[in-house]
């Protein structure tokens, strides 16, 4: 359904169209005086007059996209931004015609602002896609007016065959393309007693169980310094080199620190962290906990 628009708009438009069409067209000589005296000299005089010329080709490619159900005046104002940029990166020295040059930046203009808009979901996010999003709203169009209303399966055949993607990428597509957007807001249920957005369920922890994690971070922290504290010096090195910092020595690296052997490092490793681990028992006891891998699953051997 094509979106509604004011009294005042829909004559704008119309005013804007039986203007633009009075404009005469321009010679190739008078196109590339024009775009020439802008290009060196920046020439706004010449840059609107080139723009007037060429108004009535942004307005027919904005009305080609009067199917997506947009309003005609930001499909216009989307040919009209394409139209600039168009005079800002013409070279008139190539001698191509700007009406041939024009087109592609016109028509790239207003399908991006159809792809952004037909859908909340995101679609078209490379050129292979904004190609396939084209032919698909093409095929279906063409399906909907030969086929019988809601057999879908006769145009994704088409397409299958027209675009040689695959079956399931095309139906993927083409239930973005042809389906409608459903408001997060809008009444569900026999009474409207409840919306959509009810019924999704929010995992993000609650701001209680937020605090409560922080806090027992803070505290499981600092009772693991606390034993760290009553270790010997070379096991709380250890300990700290091995399970604290960033990047984890090796036992080779700790063995050459320390002047033993790495199966000595591995050793003395073992018993810091049972020491460690009974500390933390006895803690964790108080609390009815009987597993410390429970609430300090990364201290092991």
């Amino acid at each position: 359904m094509a979106a509604r628009e004011s009294r005042e708009t829909v004559a704008a438009n119309q005013r804007l169209i039986r203007e633009s069409m009075k404009v005469p067209l321009l010679s190739r000589e008078r196109e590339v005086e024009l775009a020439t005296r802008w290009v060196e000299h920046r020439d706004e005089i010449a840059m609107r007059e080139l723009i007037r010329a060429h108004m009535r080709l942004a307005i027919s490619i904005a009305l080609t996209g009067q199917r997506s159900g947009l309003p005609l005046s930001d499909l216009i104002q989307q040919g009209h931004l394409g139209l600039l940029q168009a005079v800002e990166k013409f070279d008139p020295t190539l001698g191509v015609r700007f009406s041939t040059y024009a087109t592609w930046w016109i028509r790239s203009a207003v399908q991006d602002f159809v792809m952004r808009n037909t859908s909340i979901v995101r679609i078209g996010t490379n050129s292979a896609q904004k190609a396939m999003f084209y032919r698909l709203r093409r095929l279906t169009a063409l399906h909907a007016a030969s086929s019988e209303p809601g057999d879908m399966s006769a145009a994704v055949d088409l397409i299958v065959e027209e675009t040689g993607v695959s079956r399931a990428e095309v139906e993927r597509l083409l239930v973005q393309v042809t389906s409608s957007n459903l408001s997060l807001d809008a009444p569900r249920g026999e009474d409207g007693e409840f919306v959509l957005s009810d019924l999704i369920v929010d995992e993000r922890p609650t701001p209680e169980m937020a605090v409560g994690d922080s806090v027992d971070r803070g505290v499981g922290s600092a009772w693991i310094a606390d034993a760290l504290g009553t270790l010997p010096a070379r096991e709380r090195y250890i300990v700290r080199r091995r399970h604290l910092d960033d990047e984890p020595a090796t036992l080779a690296n700790l063995g050459s620190d320390l002047g033993v052997s790495k199966e000595r490092v591995r050793q003395l490793e073992k018993r810091a962290l049972d020491r460690i681990k009974e500390q933390l028992r006895k803690r964790l006891s108080d609390y009815g906990i009987t597993d410390i891998h429970d609430a300090f699953g990364h201290l092991h051997a």
